[in-house]
């Protein structure tokens, strides 16, 4: 197995020369690089780096959306000695400020104007920063460059500039950082190791079965280690080809037309696409209607059915036939192989859903500081409502308090520049203390229940995980997401917000005039439906997690609102602060 980063790439590419190795939409045209060139891109680029005065431990900063430069950027740091360090494409000025300073970056890569303009903003407070370089702006002015004069400076630079600089890397130095997304406070940058990386990036090949033929599609953002570990990782260790995709808009366009063998969604873009498929068989015949209703019925027994190793319904082939094929193929994953869902945590229901239609959705469940993945459902070995079992070489156990435990190769060097945080995250013992609760149950099976920080304890003293109740309100069809909210509060109250693709057609059922969601927040007679709806899920909950009252927000909450983190994941401090009128208005 390689001891770097960089040598897991160098094999890569001599193993897979000719072969496609990344493709990314430009205009009217799909623009394919080789294994061979993206070697020479990242060798050159690297040099470049060296050209603008880069020094090992030095931080090289990325702000972009996917596309093959910024897997460039990322190895030709690895390889200068750098510390690479992504930023999501929506963070704010001050947001870039913090990070850049944070990971003592020389050297910040931008992708579009707007980009380069928040660096510009800010940059007479970042002294050690000396060069931008811009990927879509033919830059010029002092200490800003294009992708191009990066590029003709790395040409000028010996190659055995690079040659020692790569020799000079181990296995225990840090190869990046990642930034974590700052849910509960500023966010942590989490110092990953090439002994880490190499060591998660060589096991997913054979865990998962992936190869040189097969076709990964990247979108979630590359700030992220769940993108990372599959598109920029495991890309290298399989050989396969990598198509990027920039704008989360033109996913279903994308996928429709690469048809990925693997498919990793966080829990809200799985959401989404169950609210999609349930809104288009809304206005199907009777007849179609029932014939799905059939089909879902026998796809989830035969779920089921194959996970405890018994013989799938009699009528699976014809719902095959008749549903589940077609709607694989209406969302571009009729040739996926692996579905994953990871990030965060999903609901049951969603799962559910999926496995009706003959989509099963492995979790995997992990965080930055053990690398990704620290539990794995296995296309062979899964289990609905868990997240698999602790990754083949790892430890898992639960600690007395319920929080979950992690300890292995992955577990991470420590935060950069922050000693107390890593020893309050990481015991004597080498355990990773997770700030997550769950179970393992007898087959070694982990079940994740909640944040630890994130408990609702009631003004009656009981613990609620709101992710449990969230992931019941969201399966009502309208209700596009749900915050529960009441700690040290008598009762659990929530903030809703509706689909804007399912208002009219829910508004229209429950004889509402309402057109938005902004309409509809403000109709009692649509707010009674929601209401009626509300009841039908506290049925299913005890009476401790049962939503008393509740309010509809005029809009969904937003990553450019700072509401959610980039992989959707909800910013609650944010949240209870921005509506804590509207909170406070269902205690009153």
């Amino acid at each position: 197995m390689p001891d770097t980063v960089v040598q897991l790439f160098q094999a890569a590419v001599e193993s897979h020369r000719d072969r496609p190795a990344m493709r990314v939409r430009r205009g009217d045209s799909v623009e394919t690089t080789t294994w061979a060139r993206y070697g020479a891109a990242v060798r050159q680029a690297a040099r470049g780096l060296v050209g603008l005065g880069v020094a090992p431990g030095d931080g090289v900063v990325i702000l972009a959306s996917n596309r093959p430069e910024w897997f460039v950027v990322n190895l030709a740091a690895m390889a200068a000695g750098a510390l690479p360090a992504g930023i999501y494409a929506t963070s704010t000025s001050e947001q870039c400020r913090y990070i850049t300073d944070h990971a003592g970056a020389t050297v910040a890569v931008v992708e579009t104007r707007e980009h380069l303009e928040r660096f510009l903003e800010v940059r007479p407070a970042l002294p050690r920063l000396r060069t931008i370089v811009a990927l879509e702006d033919d830059a010029a002015g002092e200490g800003v460059l294009s992708w191009a004069s990066l590029l003709e400076k790395g040409a000028m630079i010996d190659e055995e500039a690079l040659v020692g600089r790569v020799a000079a890397i181990r296995p225990e130095h840090p190869c990046t950082l990642i930034y974590t997304s700052g849910t509960t406070g500023p966010p942590k940058a989490v110092a990953l190791t090439h002994r880490n990386v190499t060591w998660i990036a060589s096991s997913v090949p054979t865990l998962f079965g992936v190869g040189p033929d097969d076709r990964l599609i990247s979108y979630l953002p590359l700030s992220h280690i769940a993108e990372q570990a599959v598109s920029l990782y495991l890309s290298m260790t399989s050989g396969a080809c990598v198509h990027f995709v920039p704008r989360f808009e033109r996913l279903a366009e994308e996928l429709a037309a690469v048809r990925p063998d693997v498919f990793l969604g966080v829990p809200r873009v799985w959401e989404k696409i169950q609210a999609g498929i349930e809104a288009r068989a809304a206005g199907g015949s009777p007849l179609q209607r029932r014939v799905a209703a059939w089909a879902r019925r026998v796809g989830l027994a035969a779920g089921y059915a194959r996970q405890q190793g018994r013989r799938v319904p009699w009528g699976y082939p014809l719902a095959k036939r008749l549903v589940f094929s077609k709607v694989r193929r209406a969302l571009g994953l009729d040739a996926a192989r692996l579905c994953v869902v990871s990030a965060a945590p999903i609901a049951r229901e969603t799962l559910e859903f999926f496995l009706s239609l003959d989509i099963p959705i492995l979790e995997i469940y992990g965080m930055s500081e053990c690398t990704g993945p620290a539990t794995a459902s296995l296309p062979g070995a899964y289990r609905t409502g868990t997240a698999g079992r602790a990754w083949p070489g790892s430890e898992i156990r639960i600690a007395e308090d319920g929080e979950v435990l992690i300890r292995g190769p992955h577990v991470f060097h420590g935060y950069y520049r922050d000693d107390e945080a890593t020893r309050q995250a990481v015991d004597a013992n080498g355990w990773l203390h997770s700030g997550d609760l769950g179970a393992l149950d007898e087959d070694g099976y982990l079940r994740i229940t909640d944040r630890k920080k994130e408990l609702i304890i009631t003004a009656g003293g009981k613990n609620i995980a709101p992710q449990v109740v969230e992931g019941r309100l969201k399966q009502i069809p309208v209700v596009s997401q749900a915050v529960a909210y009441g700690d040290r509060r008598p009762y659990l109250v929530a903030l809703l917000t509706l689909d804007p693709a399912r208002v009219v057609a829910e508004a229209a059922r429950a004889g509402s005039p309402a057109r938005t969601p902004a309409d509809a927040a403000l109709c009692p007679v649509f707010r009674r439906a929601v209401e009626a709806a509300i009841q039908g899920v506290n049925q299913g909950l005890a009476r401790h997690e049962q939503i008393k009252r509740f309010a509809i927000l005029p809009r969904e909450l937003r990553v450019d609102e700072d509401e959610l983190t980039a992989t959707l994941k909800l910013k609650r401090r944010v949240i209870h602060e921005r509506y804590r009128d509207v909170i406070e208005s269902l205690y009153a």
